[in-house]
């Protein structure tokens, strides 16, 4: 794990200033502790921050070929690099070092860019081919490692594992994307397809990109996509034996380090089938820890604690205060883009717990999204049979003028508030299904922006991207386009860049065994009532599970990571609410109205309303203008 970063000329191959890379790579440097190196030629110039896992003495990066043709920087692991490094022996390669890194650079040479199909692993990484003058720039399948380029006006790209590597370039024209900027506020991140910095891109998950001499900047090719032809066939028991098959080997194969290895472990059915697996895989006890919370209501050691005591792991928790919002600096700093998941404050703690014993940590990231474990797939699944009873035409009419009149109640029980039911139930599916993974409504964005702000988005809603990911999924149910646009958007935008910038604040690598490539393909052809059934997201994995775990673990109600935001915003963040009421940078874009900013944070003070969501995003955008454009 590490991070890289560049400087690529499309034009003439002027020399690059070693000095220019280290500037992008000093901004990195938390990335990567254990070692730094630079290399550059005419018209290229590479660097990487080294956070050793894997072959700790001869695995220093920029690598290159023995006959010095290729070079290549890289983040990220790559699990199949042994059995990938004896095919390539019989074949004639030579390999120098023990690194998992070796096997891109002979990779390249026998494959070409076919070669991202024979890697098993989370990457992002640049490789230079001096014979054909060209970097070849390529990121995982599902998003898990980040990569971040752009194109000055002189024709040199940069590249970068973070935002804040371009930003170290002294020619890097800084001014805000409004389109990104309504991203944000609708979805909680900018997703992939966009960026808060006008002009700069991020190549998406699951796409390569390849820069040549004299040409200019191509469009990221994609080479991986998922699917959901729910096409598997054979006994609920079968498939059961073939996904534990899938997430042993998916677990094991991550297992793999030179460095100490441990897991999260939350008391949750993923993180604690992630160390079930790993227990029973390991000779000697798991390294776990877990975050509680001094709140009672918040707090899921008592869980943890049982699954650590079942599989006798070496387990440490920490108690900490919901109240953790002096962290707010940190996450503005490590996640340079606004991100407005709170979640991030205890995914900050535990990666630091974590990094006190172990260097690598295994979570249980993914299930959820492969096998529909979130509350909004059942709520998902039982709109679109109600819509099937109505019909689209006549769903819209009856649940529209219902939505219209029934009462917004979010005080009340969970089953009186059916304004929102009603109003999914008047939209289309993929509508209905971009309004429910969102953060804050159309409508309320429609009042904040200021007229000038609306005209120069000329349309652009940030649902759109998911409502397109919807229409087009490769997928033969409603709900597998819905799990579709949780893997292409919510995914790669929301949780893996929350999992990446945590982790690597703290030089910690973080490993999704869930989300392995072949695991998520076998879950995506799984028939719907494997993935969902009687209202149980997560089916079929609960029922392989049972030989490991208890059915209170198994089954007990979902929490994750909660944090009393709401609560801040009237006691010790309440001057927070009241700097934005005054305008502070949101008011000097000119984008947002001042009255509409005043009403919200006012009325949520006095309790007339509860706008402590809309708040913490308002002030991560707040905080991130001002730090990335001095706003």
């Amino acid at each position: 794990m590490c991070g890289i970063a560049g400087i690529f000329h499309l034009d003439t191959p002027k020399p690059v200033d070693p000095a220019r890379v280290k500037q992008m790579l000093d901004a990195l440097a938390h990335r990567g502790p254990d070692g730094e190196g630079v290399w550059t030629a005419p018209g290229v110039g590479l660097g990487q921050n080294r956070l050793a896992i894997i072959d700790l003495a001869t695995g220093q990066q920029p690598m290159h070929s023995a006959d010095g043709r290729l070079t290549v920087v890289f983040n990220g692991e790559i699990y199949n690099y042994r059995e990938l490094r004896v095919d390539m022996e019989t074949w004639g390669a030579e390999f120098r070092t023990q690194s998992d890194t070796e096997v891109i650079l002979h990779g390249w040479r026998r494959w070409g860019p076919a070669c991202l199909d024979h890697f098993t692993g989370m990457f992002a990484f640049a490789l230079f081919d001096a014979d054909q003058q060209c970097l070849f720039m390529a990121r995982d399948r599902l998003g898990v490692k980040p990569l971040f380029f752009t194109e000055l006006p002189d024709g040199a790209v940069l590249f970068g594992s973070e935002l804040k590597a371009l930003l170290a370039h002294p020619r890097l024209r800084r001014s805000p994307d409004l389109s990104a900027v309504e991203d944000f506020l609708g979805l909680g991140y900018v997703p992939d397809d966009a960026c808060i910095v006008a002009g700069v891109k991020k190549l998406p998950a699951g796409h390569h990109m390849t820069l040549r001499r004299n040409h200019r900047l191509p469009e990221p090719q994609r080479w991986w996509d998922i699917a959901f032809p729910a096409d598997a066939r054979g006994s609920a028991k079968d498939l059961e034996h073939q996904l534990t098959d899938y997430m042993r080997m998916a677990v094991r194969s991550r297992m793999v380090s030179d460095v100490p290895l441990g897991a999260f472990l939350s008391g949750g059915v993923d993180s604690s089938s992630v160390v079930a697996l790993m227990a029973e895989a390991s000779r000697s006890a798991v390294e776990t820890c877990s975050i509680g919370f001094d709140q009672p209501d918040l707090d899921e050691t008592s869980h943890a604690r049982l699954v650590a005591e079942r599989f006798a792991t070496h387990h440490r928790e920490r108690v900490v205060s919901p109240d953790d919002f002096g962290l707010i600096d940190t996450l503005v700093h490590h996640f340079d883009e606004p991100f407005a998941d709170a979640s991030a404050l205890p995914m900050y703690r535990v990666c630091e717990l974590a990094r006190e014993r172990v260097t690598v940590a295994l979570s249980g990231d993914g299930a959820d999204e492969a096998l529909a474990g979130y509350r909004r797939h059942r709520f998902f699944v039982a709109e679109n049979r109600a819509r099937g009873m109505f019909g689209n035409q006549m769903s819209g009419r009856v649940f529209g003028a219902l939505g219209r009149a029934y009462p917004k109640a979010d005080w009340a029980p969970r089953p009186l508030r059916a304004k929102s039911t009603f109003q999914a139930l008047a939209q289309s599916p993929e509508e209905a299904y971009a309004r429910a993974i969102g953060f804050t409504a159309p409508e309320i964005r429609a009042r904040l922006f200021t007229p000038e702000a609306t005209r120069a988005l000329g349309g652009h809603r940030a649902e759109a991207r998911i409502e397109a990911a919807m229409r087009n999924a490769p997928a033969t149910d409603w709900l597998g386009r819905a799990q579709y646009a949780d893997m292409t958007v919510w995914m790669p935008g929301d949780i893996l860049t929350k999992v990446d910038r945590m982790s690597m604040a703290v030089g910690l690598e973080a490993r999704e065994p869930l989300l392995d490539h072949k695991l998520l393909a076998f879950e995506a052809s799984l028939p719907q009532p494997m993935r969902l059934r009687g209202g149980q997201g997560k089916w079929l994995m609960k029922h392989a599970m049972r030989r490991y775990l208890p059915e209170d673990i198994l089954y007990r109600p979902k929490m994750g990571f909660v944090t009393p935001i709401s609560a801040w915003f009237r006691g010790p963040l309440a001057g927070e609410a009241d700097r934005i009421a005054r305008g502070a940078a949101l008011a000097n874009t000119g984008w947002f109205r001042p009255e509409e900013l005043s009403r919200i944070a006012n009325e949520h003070r006095t309790g007339r309303a509860d706008h402590g969501r809309l708040l913490w995003q308002l002030l991560m955008l707040d905080k991130s203008l001002t730090r990335l454009f001095g706003a």
